[in-house]
């Protein structure tokens, strides 16, 4: 009798346990957070193509991104053309990445937005310089990168804006227009799985009510 009580104990304990991974798996509030704590700059790609519906929801989530007055002043350049690759990247350092990766996307800004004045809004549309684009950029690249990791893509955020010697010759090899800045360039592929997130959590960078 007593081992009988206790094969059932066991295996309720093994139910509980199971049933507990499953709403962690099916909590969508667990979902996203793992999601975001697993997130990690993947360096290194096996070069396999992104099918187009796949990179078309990740686009899809970048542009989900919040922007200051819903200006949206991103535009996004998708290169999956290596012979492409030595001109627009000319003299950048991650073009290893760049090779390895199923996809190479660029993120742009246009850094000016034609609309009526604040002291205006009844007036003519004017133009005038977007202070919001990069805080915008960032929102939207960070996005990108979330909905890779959620398809089990890596991607790594590179630099670009403000180096000259990087954006130059994306905007000349690709013909950006003058007020339109690269921003981002980010390798996106499929990994080996190696690459394991970092916990950055650190209790004392928060402060509540005063520093």
């Amino acid at each position: 009798m007593k081992k009988v009580i206790l094969m059932l104990a066991a295996a309720l304990s093994v139910a509980a346990c199971c049933n507990k991974q499953e709403t962690a798996a099916t909590d969508p509030a667990e979902v996203v957070m793992q999601n975001i704590l697993n997130r990690k700059s993947v360096r290194s790609y096996n070069g396999d193509t992104i099918p187009a519906a796949v990179m078309e929801n990740l686009l899809k989530a970048a542009m989900a991104a919040p922007s200051a007055v819903d200006r949206r002043p991103w535009s996004v350049i998708v290169m999956t053309d290596k012979s492409q690759y030595e001109t627009v990247f000319e003299g950048n350092f991650n073009m290893q990445k760049y090779m390895e990766s199923g996809a190479v996307v660029i993120f742009c800004a246009d850094t000016v937005f034609t609309a009526p004045t604040r002291e205006d809004p009844d007036g003519p549309a004017v133009t005038q310089v977007n202070q919001m684009w990069r805080d915008d950029l960032g929102a939207v690249t960070e996005n990108f990168l979330l909905a890779a990791e959620a398809y089990g893509l890596g991607a790594c955020w590179t630099a670009c804006y403000p180096y000259p010697d990087r954006m130059d010759p994306i905007k000349k090899s690709l013909q950006l227009p003058p007020t339109v800045v690269p921003y981002a360039v980010v390798p996106v592929g499929y990994h080996d799985g190696t690459t394991q997130p970092k916990d950055k959590w650190d209790p004392a960078r928060v402060h509540y009510n005063r520093w």
